[in-house]
């Protein structure tokens, strides 16, 4: 048992390249595994750049959209984002830029604006409604989850409201 232990001791000295081979294999017990055990820092890697070092924020995942999709059908018959559509999708996709209205997200250059073709999964879906527009999520069949749904979050046809203006891919930007 003794010799494994010594020779798992040189090992790791060679690998972490620690000791000398000789003071490893020479030493007592206790020196051997005290030089070996010592505390691996980034002056000890390789590449000290290929160590993740993205803030927990850099690593979540953008949402996608079922989960989008979730977060409304979660909701569905509130009335706390009546009037806030644009804040709603935004809060259902978890994404970073903010717009003030949902018209102008509609105009903006943030995704390419569709005018046919049913809107897939999770796209954001537009209507121009006021001067502040609609917008809800798609569903990916036609239908919509949206704000003002018989005055609360619901699930609709996307005939449901009127003046449709068309649909952007939805994501997490």
């Amino acid at each position: 048992m003794r010799m494994i232990c010594q020779a798992a001791a040189l090992s790791a000295a060679l690998l972490f390249g620690g000791a000398t081979v000789a003071s490893a294999a020479t030493a007592a017990p206790s020196e051997a595994y005290s030089e070996v055990y010592s505390e691996v820092t980034a002056a000890d890697i390789a590449d000290p750049g290929a160590v993740i070092t993205d803030s927990a924020a850099d690593l979540a995942a953008a949402r996608t959209a079922s989960q989008a999709i979730a977060w409304f059908s979660g909701r569905n018959g509130s009335t706390a984002y009546q009037g806030y559509c644009e804040r709603a999708v935004r809060l259902a996709w978890d994404r970073v830029t903010h717009h003030a209205s949902a018209i102008e997200h509609w105009r903006s250059s943030d995704g390419a604006r569709h005018t046919t073709g049913t809107p897939p999964r999770g796209a954001f879906v537009f209507w121009n409604i006021s001067s502040y527009g609609h917008v809800g999520i798609a569903d990916g069949s036609g239908g919509v989850w949206a704000t003002s749904v018989n005055g609360a979050i619901g699930h609709a046809r996307q005939g449901y409201f009127a003046n449709y203006l068309g649909w952007k891919p939805g994501n997490s930007n």
